[in-house]
């Protein structure tokens, strides 16, 4: 029997140290080397890199399975997690510290993903009665992305603001990873006395039926009907947003003279960190009822039209550079409602493509191509804009998003799918 314990005292915490790893690495890595003064196309490439462990996470979940249990890989990660980050904030003082905390965050982008290997195996038994498990996703997803927001958008404008009291970009940001550090490890410690100890939490005992039971399932996916065409649209249909995602903030935070909008690094937190990211969570949930009343197949086509015409803003801020931030806001909300909306298409249409008997296998494949998507136009983001500045990168980056259109209207989609 399942160790009693109210999923209220560790389903959310778990659901937010989710959260937070992923964030440090693919956003503050970001506005934090442009304080610290790295060049777009540096920044642009190394912090794409970031992306590898979540393209190859479904490779390596068996080495979870056999080696200790999911409750043991969660406490453990969150533990590698939480020392990764007090680290980046003891190294940001060092001569060499782009390459150091580049380093430290491998680790913590490693470490994430494996946590969310375990810790949504771990949900699962944790929970194993399944009204328990459908009754929590949404308390899952909004404790994510009160992650997203607390870091994108608080911690940011703390750094903003300690920026600006003591001039020292690096102090500042040493200050804000050790605070999430701190809290971290006692996330860390917290849910090693909560979590529960679910008897089917055991290591996999049969190693080698473990691995060819691996094999096949992979190479089940890629004996799908018309797989070169999902895979494409994996591929390509966030093809310009990757590009446009990199180059945002150093956009946003670059001074005037430079082709940038000057924000400071508090007004970014707050717009985009906060009000942008609002923005995305409710687009998200628009797109999922406009699905559940029409269907994919119907709704694809406005979706994308939503997700990707937004993306003109940054076309329209690269070119007036207005200076109300108010207006600046309202352009970052429309341009991220658009991109929660079309998105809420794409994870539907992953849910139809990883259907079947290995649908939870198949789907973490399927996130796999698509961090793969984000990875490989985000790491010459960086080079492009430098070549091309602001204006004419945000311009090609809307030109980008063609594919996408184009793939809409090659893949298959049962009529009825998504619709409630």
């Amino acid at each position: 029997m399942v160790q009693q314990r109210n999923p209220w005292a560790w389903v959310p915490s778990v659901s937010f140290s989710q959260g937070v790893p992923y964030v440090a690495v693919m956003m503050l890595s970001t506005v934090m080397y442009k304080n610290l003064g790295i060049s777009n196309a540096d920044l642009a490439f190394y912090t794409a890199w970031l992306y590898l462990p979540w393209v190859v996470k479904p490779l390596w979940s068996p080495i979870v399975e056999l080696f200790g249990t999911k409750r043991r890989w969660t406490v453990l990660m969150q533990l590698v997690s939480g020392a990764g980050l007090a680290a980046v904030a003891l190294t940001l003082h060092a001569p060499d510290f782009f390459r150091w905390t580049l380093v430290l965050f491998w680790l913590m982008a490693f470490s994430s993903a494996t946590h969310d290997i375990a810790s949504d195996g771990f949900y699962m038994l944790g929970l194993p009665i399944q009204r328990q498990q459908a009754a929590f996703v949404g308390v899952r997803s909004a404790f994510y992305k009160l992650a997203m927001i607390g870091g994108q958008g608080g911690l940011v404008y703390l750094a903003g603001e300690l920026i600006k009291s003591s001039g020292d970009p690096a102090h500042a940001w040493s200050v804000v990873f050790a605070l999430m550090a701190a809290g971290f490890l006692a996330l860390c410690v917290w849910h090693q006395f909560v979590l529960p100890r679910p008897p089917d939490d055991h290591a996999h005992t049969a190693g080698g039926a473990l691995w060819r039971d691996f094999v096949q399932t992979f190479a089940s996916f890629f004996r799908k009907k018309d797989i070169v065409t999902t895979l494409a649209f994996l591929l390509l249909y966030r093809l310009g947003e990757a590009q446009l995602l990199k180059m945002a903030a150093p956009f946003l935070l670059d001074p005037r003279a430079n082709g940038g909008l000057g924000l400071s690094t508090s007004d970014f937190g707050l717009v985009y960190g906060t009000i942008g990211v609002c923005a995305l969570v409710i687009g998200g949930i628009a797109g999922g009822v406009v699905v559940s009343r029409f269907g994919l197949k119907r709704a694809l086509m406005p979706m994308v039209v939503i997700m990707h015409v937004p993306d003109l803003v940054f076309v329209y801020l690269a070119t007036a550079l207005p200076a109300h931030l108010p207006l600046i806001a309202f352009c970052l909300a429309v341009e991220q409602f658009g991109y929660g909306f079309g998105f809420a298409a794409f994870m539907l249409y992953m849910v139809m493509v990883a259907d079947g008997a290995h649908k939870t296998a198949h789907y973490a494949i399927c996130t796999g191509f698509m961090a793969l998507g984000m990875m490989l136009p985000g790491m010459i983001s960086g080079w492009l804009q430098q070549r091309l500045g602001y204006q004419h990168f945000f311009i090609w980056a809307c030109i980008s998003t063609l594919p996408a259109f184009y793939m809409a209207l090659k893949v298959r989609i049962p009529a009825e799918f998504g619709r409630k």
